[in-house]
């Protein structure tokens, strides 16, 4: 694991971006197409908002959330509509979006659907997670039921979660196909997420669901 410190959270999303245009730029090299897989919350976004000024060839990256809560785009906290908005404007607007919702009443539903469609994508060419505080990545929640399916070697590409500490159901991407991305980036801001990220590195994955992609992980944080 390598880990950058910045002296503020402009600093690192100037940087960051900067590093996230260099590694799709790399990889359409080498493919004719990229998938590009990203979270949602709030610290990601002033890293979309410099990403999508990159002159690069968007509309060959296909972009897909790292998880979604099971809502609609209309809704405030869905991870597709911070994505769109922040993301996938300017430049970026031409990339491939590839949402983790579809308008059904339960995931298990339309998981099979979603699967085949990002099967095509895997390995995931360039990578950002973010963290929270309590050492969850994408929706993969210490102790939450699933888990352990989540993290075992020969999970699928997604799983539904409904972590108890949380309001809605979850689709989330599993922790191979996490973990088995080309290049990887986590983007974590303030004393407490990075203290919570050096707990992680001494616990296992079923109580710190990070630990389980930390691998040739370079990290960005900031106070």
């Amino acid at each position: 694991m390598k880990f950058l410190e910045y002296a503020d959270e402009d600093m690192l999303a100037i940087d960051l971006a900067n590093v996230l245009a260099g590694a799709l730029k790399q990889a359409l090299l080498h493919h004719d197409t990229v998938s590009f897989a990203v979270p949602g919350g709030s610290t990601p976004g002033p890293v979309f908002d410099q990403l999508c000024a990159a002159t690069l060839d968007w509309d060959r990256v296909h972009v897909f959330p790292t998880d979604e809560r099971w809502v609609p785009e209309s809704d405030p906290r869905s991870n597709a509509a911070l994505i769109r908005e922040r993301l996938l404007v300017a430049r970026a607007a031409s990339a491939r979006f590839l949402p983790l919702y579809a308008p059904v009443d339960d995931p298990e539903g339309a998981l099979a659907e979603i699967e085949a469609m990002l099967r095509p994508e895997m390995p995931i060419s360039v990578l950002l997670l973010g963290m929270g505080a309590d050492m969850h990545t994408a929706s993969l929640f210490p102790g939450a039921p699933g888990l352990e399916g989540a993290l075992a070697a020969d999970a699928p590409i997604l799983s539904v979660q409904r972590p108890e500490t949380m309001p809605e159901t979850r689709v989330s991407l599993n922790a191979p196909a996490l973990d088995g991305a080309l290049r990887k980036h986590l983007v974590i801001t303030g004393a407490e997420k990075r203290a919570a990220l050096e707990r992680a590195m001494s616990l296992p994955p079923e109580e710190a669901p990070i630990n389980a992609v930390l691998s040739d992980m370079t990290v960005f944080w900031s106070e």
